[in-house]
């Protein structure tokens, strides 16, 4: 064969998914020596691989790293966004344990763009990544699919829909994670308890509200939605919605920020108004992040295990890219109420 012929011959119609059967037509050899550099075989010569490896990276397949049993190489960790120390505690969880595993960690955000999301598949599909913990994001059907076609094992942290079937999901227990914050409060003897909550689109928002009204019904206390303002998580939202609901002809006695962050934006809004915690508000946050036992007063708080979140991530992801499957397909790991010094009985 000519070399423009072979070169013809080897050339994609489209960058479009193609059988290994095609792969071994275009490259001039049989199915099971494609099969042998998918699989990281070394039984191969150099320039067959390379002719095959070409051929796979072209038409989107994925050469695996390693034989079946070998553990992972490079972890991509992917973030909708990186700016709160949220997402810190959950890095260092997953750096934990592929420091351990001797894994390489990529963390990306993509900001809720398709276009983002794109991009980062493109990267991820050059850089042969061998598993993805996806945070607190939203994949289109169609980016997860191209993730199945290119065989990258995928686990879901927090989750911001319901995930699709067969992917593994890991969270926290925020539903009980709302209702035990507001049953303290509720426990001190507040009444009007307000709500900062977090965004709508996201399960864990959902849960927690869902799990303070839950509280409420409980005590016999009917839950008023005119106590309930928005936020998203950021300490922005909770400065403005603590002072919506003090701005209420009848404000709060307490106060339950679906974030630390928030929390602390509202903990702010009091004291620019002249208002001390807790004699004058209690607040409750959820997360229990590092910084809010140095907060003034310490923070109450729900702790939810963010690293240990990343961590059962990357060991399932592990599993997953040896061939075995998760004992569960979801998993909710427990949160617990911190009770420190932003929380005390209502003043007469």
């Amino acid at each position: 064969m000519a070399a423009d012929e072979a070169g013809a011959a080897s050339a994609p119609a489209a960058r479009g998914k193609v059988t290994i059967t095609e792969i071994a037509r275009q490259a001039g050899v049989s199915v099971p020596t494609v099969s042998r550099v998918v699989n990281g075989r070394s039984d191969v010569s150099p320039s067959t691989r390379a002719r095959v490896e070409d051929l796979l990276l072209r038409h989107g397949h994925r050469k695996r790293a390693a034989a079946p049993g070998t553990r992972a190489a490079l972890l991509d960790l992917v973030f909708d966004d990186l700016d709160s120390p949220w997402a810190v505690e959950i890095v260092r969880g997953v750096e934990e344990v592929a420091h351990a595993a001797g894994i390489g960690t990529v963390v990306s955000a993509i900001h809720g763009r398709s276009g983002d999301a794109r991009a980062w598949l493109r990267n991820l599909r050059a850089r042969a990544s061998d598993g993805v913990v996806l945070v607190t994001s939203a994949l289109e059907p169609l980016l997860h699919e191209e993730l199945r076609v290119l065989g990258v094992p995928l686990v879901v942290v927090d989750p911001a829909g319901s995930p699709a079937l067969g992917i593994p999901a890991i969270g926290a227990a925020n539903w009980s994670g709302g209702m035990v914050a507001t049953e303290h409060l509720l426990s001190l003897g507040h009444r009007r308890i307000g709500l900062i909550a977090g965004p709508p689109r996201l399960l864990c928002s959902r849960a927690r509200l869902d799990g303070y009204r839950a509280a409420l019904e409980g005590a016999g206390t009917a839950p008023d939605e005119t106590l309930v303002v928005p936020g998203d998580f950021r300490p922005e939202t909770g400065f403005a919605g603590c002072n919506a609901l003090l701005e209420l002809p009848d404000p709060p006695t307490a106060l339950f920020a679906a974030s630390d962050q928030m929390a602390l934006g509202a903990i702010e809004a009091l004291r620019r108004r002249g208002l001390r915690v807790p004699e004058d508000m209690s607040v409750v946050g959820f997360d229990d992040l590092p910084e809010v036992r140095w907060s003034a007063p310490p923070l109450t708080t729900v702790r939810q295990p963010l690293a240990d979140m990343g961590k059962l991530a990357v060991r399932t992801v592990l599993r997953l890219a040896r061939g075995e499957q998760p004992d569960s397909p979801r998993v909710e790991l427990g949160t617990e109420l911190v009770v420190r010094a932003s929380t005390a009985p209502p003043a007469p």
